[in-house]
């Protein structure tokens, strides 16, 4: 049997967290935050809030990553804290939902803005129909790059970091330039003073009367819980980095310090890539505005604010621009999505809460065979078209199982008080408090105002129980 190698530096683990976070999500979701809350001030202070609330994650995530440096991250800690029922729930929530559903959803996403620069693979081109059942031709591309990154990772973690690095950093120059660009119009005509200067009152459009209607009271709350989503979603994936935990060199400093330095890239690169939408756009805009310009940013054409924002340089020409950056940035997240979800159930399997042969090494030291089972569920999700619905599902457990890995940080405080702790989570106990409250507002939000897709969530969690007791009947594992 091949052991497992630290081989992953400081510039990997960033590289990794960031590369991870940035998928397609910023250059779109702030269409439908602008509808949701009308005002330029919420967006920012929602993707702010946002940055805030993920870096506060990251530090306590820190301490965790340091004193359990083993493959299977988030995993580790949860069995260690609450032991192995929680641990096999989260794990199973993680590879029927979060982990696989994600990845069919970004390879999608890579498919469809392959097929604006190839119109033969769009998702208009059908390959063949069974009765009611269709397959197009952007579903297979979607399967066959899933198919191609797990093939790429069996050669060894190397390969899977050295496009984490290619890719992440091309993305990170790409937004930097949008963002530069932008900038540079502020000192002539721009869309920012108009935008800043109006009403910071938020407000909601309705689509069927073509109207926005001011938000008050708790109601601000509650839309701004409902905006908040978005931004969450495209900062997520950040704690993936945790599943090679045990293939990273030096991990008491570079984990935590990854970390960190990861999430906040992202988070100033969020904040200041929908400053260069409003300098560049107008913020509610006209939904029957003919060019990008004039329907803005609340009205974008399929949601696609960041190639509006380009058509001010490029005309239309900037569609395919983006296309050409969106391809980049999807096959670089599911990259590092692909990479690192294999460890968490190669981890399961070393406890047996996961298919026997999913932690076998291959000469590599790769677990080959758990990136082969997370690679056919992410494709059978392509097929069937409810990564969307999954998506909408596993937000609230992401977020759920957040809560309850931080609150772990307190449990293992408890109880394992002579543990070396090589890091100790910054601002202890205030700020993982801080972050457990808040995240569990925004998670009574959702279950109030996003009633189906929640509790759907809890009963795909909650499923995972009589699951783990067949395993548990099975190996006779001790909860």
């Amino acid at each position: 049997m091949n052991k497992q190698e630290p081989k992953l530096n400081l510039l990997d683990v960033v590289m990794l967290v960031s590369g991870s976070m940035i998928g397609s999500g910023i250059f779109i979701v702030s269409a439908d935050m602008m509808r949701t809350l009308g005002s330029p001030i919420w967006v920012l202070a929602c993707w702010l809030f946002s940055g805030v609330l993920t870096l506060f994650a990251a530090l306590s995530y820190g301490e965790l990553s340091a004193m359990m440096p083993e493959a299977g991250g988030q995993f580790i800690f949860l069995k260690r804290a609450f032991g192995n029922k929680t641990a096999f729930v989260y794990g199973w929530t993680v590879f029927l939902v979060i982990q696989t559903g994600v990845i069919a959803a970004v390879a999608v996403a890579f498919a469809k803005y392959l097929g604006v620069l190839i119109p033969s693979i769009s998702e208009a081109h059908v390959l063949f129909t069974i009765g009611s059942f269709s397959i197009s031709n952007s579903q297979v591309l979607a399967i066959l790059s899933i198919l191609l990154i797990t093939f790429i990772h069996t050669g060894g973690i190397k390969n899977g970091a050295f496009i984490q690095r290619v890719f992440t950093i091309s993305k990170i120059i790409a937004l930097f330039v949008l963002i530069a660009l932008a900038f540079s119009k502020c000192t002539g005509d721009n869309y920012l003073h108009e935008n800043f200067s109006s009403s910071i009152t938020p407000s909601n459009y309705n689509s069927e009367t073509n109207t926005s209607s001011p938000i008050e009271g708790i109601g601000i709350l509650a839309f701004f819980g409902t905006a908040l989503i978005g931004a969450l979603f495209s900062s997520d994936a950040w704690n993936n980095v945790t599943f090679l935990s045990a293939e990273i060199k030096n991990p008491g400093k570079n984990l935590p310090l990854g970390l960190s330095i990861g999430v906040l890239i992202v988070t100033v690169l969020y904040i200041l890539a929908n400053i260069s939408y409003f300098i560049l756009l107008p913020a509610q805009g006209n939904p029957n505005g003919v060019s990008p310009i004039e329907q803005g940013i609340m009205f974008a054409s399929n949601d696609r604010v960041a190639t509006s924002a380009l058509f001010s340089f490029f005309g239309n020409t900037s569609a395919y621009i983006m296309a050409v950056l969106i391809v980049v940035s999807t096959f670089g997240c599911n990259n590092g999505l692909i990479l690192s979800g294999s460890r968490l159930f190669q981890s399961m399997a070393n406890a047996h809460l996961f298919f026997k042969g999913a932690a076998e090494l291959n000469k590599k030291s790769v677990p080959y065979k758990s990136l082969w089972i997370q690679s056919f569920w992410a494709c059978v999700l392509c097929l069937s078209g409810s990564y969307g619905q999954l998506l909408a599902y596993s937000t609230f457990s992401s977020l759920l199982f957040y809560v309850v890995t931080i609150i772990g940080l307190f449990v293992l405080r408890k109880k394992e008080p002579n543990t070396p702790r090589p890091y100790k989570a910054f601002g202890y106990p205030i700020i993982p408090a801080l972050y457990i409250v808040l995240t569990s507002l925004v998670c009574i939000n959702l279950l109030i105002f996003s009633f189906k897709n929640s509790i759907t969530g809890i009963g795909i969690i909650l499923l995972g129980i009589p699951v783990y007791y067949v395993f548990n009947k099975q190996n006779k594992i001790v909860s």
